[in-house]
């Protein structure tokens, strides 16, 4: 079960994109209260003012009775000189914006019941409108109606978006904090096995027993990738369905990941668990306590999962918690099943990013369509971390924009900080220069990702950049230290079971092992 909820998971964790629509902001007030909402507008039209200074001010006439395809039924007196709202539908926006230009309106709005859409037309019709138009929801105009009554003054404008935005820098804290602690979970939970091993007689069944596993075997990863493949092609077709389970598996698998989380924190302040016992059956209150406490969460987050000014907190929390206990969950037992998984998981990505779009029918690559849904108001795979662009205050009148980024990002670099940190325990160094080497390597490809995106103007597949810079400088780390041989064979726990010497340490006392003097 552990396996089949993994490879769901990690098949579709990959892809992080920014939308990016021309919001606009519609500034109404009657001289004593302003309200601003959201608008949607089209640059090819005229365009619009970027500050509210800087726009001019016109008195709205509410024509929500009619859809302005023609003008009769208008009088030209009562809409020359004045901005205009009217319905949507029955005519293309371009007919709107003439007709209303012909009656001597300022500005047309025009008010919608369904989604926003940035207004198009044949590239011949731009030329002809000279007036500005947008988009508004038709309940914002029903709520201004009630603040102001018939005596609402507006202004259009749109202010600049500016790519570089805070949010970069908080995603960026989350990923490199989230790959540390996982390494440095999976490297204490080594030194407690081996810890436990020695002391035990050094069995190599203590892996298996706490739970954990481990990628040994060249063929298994190809299955695994190859695993994954298959079900992101099925979240292509039937994402419908699938969705939903996996929301459903997330909530699970989140929960239980916050459990394992908050219960080490709980081992490490050192406090008590007050077991009791009923009918011979012994239970602890911790347990208990923190389990209720993660159920709690995981479903507040299901049944407020599209609140998007608030639920990206509960889903930021319960992905790092998951991302977390992946990498200390899961280990890759040498540096050569590393470099295979990485590597595949680099050709999968750009694959499914760059060369799926010559195969689909609307030119969207597979990971895209499987990362937005379908249906762009609909479900989300809940499989990204999201951070609002706090500067980006416009765009989020209409809906929160965020920088997201893919729990893939973090957990595939992860597995190989989390085995560098094991192999610093292995040869027993002080220095933990394999940990922080990779650590680093990571922070450098993320940044390298973030100018990238931010120079290009559209989102990149971080694995791209994260994979070259974690692989280079653990296999030159390695390299420089005379350890490769070491560092590419990897786990001890197969050589606390054979014959073969253990690993050489550094800076290692005596001690014994199984009887034998290292």
């Amino acid at each position: 079960m552990e396996r089949t909820v993994i490879i769901v998971f990690l098949s579709v964790i990959y892809s992080a994109l920014h939308i990016n629509c021309q919001e606009a902001i519609l500034h109404i007030s009657n001289g004593g209260t302003d309200r601003q909402y959201c608008i949607v507008h089209n640059h090819s039209w005229t365009p619009l003012s970027q500050t509210l200074d800087a726009a001019v001010q016109y008195p709205l006439v509410n024509m929500t009775s009619t859809v302005l395809c023609d003008t009769s039924g208008v009088s030209p007196e009562v809409v020359k000189g004045k901005a205009l709202v009217v319905m949507r539908g029955e005519c293309e926006f371009s007919q709107k914006a003439l007709v209303a230009q012909s009656l001597g309106a300022t500005t047309l709005l025009i008010a919608s019941n369904t989604s926003l859409i940035m207004p198009s037309a044949n590239e011949s019709e731009y030329a002809k409108v000279q007036i500005p138009l947008a988009l508004m929801r038709y309940r914002d105009f029903l709520e201004a109606q009630q603040v102001f009554g018939e005596g609402m003054q507006v202004k259009l404008y749109a202010p600049a978006y500016s790519k570089i935005d805070p949010s970069i820098v908080v995603m960026l804290l989350i990923s490199i904090v989230t790959v540390a602690l996982g390494g440095f979970w999976s490297g204490a939970c080594e030194r407690d096995r081996l810890s436990n091993g020695v002391a035990g007689g050094g069995s190599g069944e203590n892996k298996a027993d706490s739970g954990e596993l481990s990628l040994y075997s060249p063929l298994k990863v190809f299955m695994f990738v190859a695993l994954m493949c298959g079900m992101l092609i099925l979240m292509y077709y039937f994402y419908n369905i699938l969705v939903y389970i996996i929301i459903a598996i997330f909530c699970l698998a989140s929960a239980t990941a916050l459990f394992s989380c908050l219960d080490a924190v709980m081992d490490l302040m050192r406090c008590g668990t007050g077991s009791f016992s009923i009918r011979n059956v012994n239970f602890s209150v911790r347990s208990l306590i923190l389990a209720a406490v993660c159920i709690s969460v995981s479903v507040i987050w299901a049944v407020y999962r599209n609140e998007d000014r608030w639920i990206w907190i509960l889903q930021d929390l319960l992905g790092i918690a998951f991302c977390l206990n992946f990498m200390k969950t899961i280990s890759l037992s040498n540096f050569k099943i590393c470099v295979i998984l990485l590597s595949l998981l680099l050709v999968y990505d750009v694959f499914f990013v760059f060369i799926t779009p010559f195969f689909t029918k609307n030119g969207v690559s597979i990971m895209v369509q499987v990362a937005l849904g379908p249906d762009a108001s609909g479900e989300k795979l809940p499989v990204v971390m999201r951070v609002p662009r706090f500067l980006a205050w416009a765009q989020n009148l209409c809906g929160m924009q965020f920088s997201i980024l893919g729990y893939g990002d973090i957990i595939v670099p992860g597995l190989l900080v989390a085995y560098c940190s094991r192999f610093d325990v292995w040869i027993n160094s002080s220095k933990k220069i394999y940990f922080l080497s990779c650590c680093i390597a990571y922070l450098l490809g993320m940044i390298t990702t973030f100018a990238v995106m931010l120079l290009s103007g559209m989102g990149q597949p971080a694995l791209l950049y994260l994979v070259p810079f974690t692989l280079i400088t653990s296999a030159v780390v390695a390299g420089c230290r005379g350890e490769m041989r070491q560092f590419w064979s990897g786990t001890t726990y197969e050589v606390l079971d054979s014959s073969r010497k253990p690993l050489l340490a550094e800076g290692r006392t005596d001690c014994s092992i199984k009887g034998e003097t290292c």
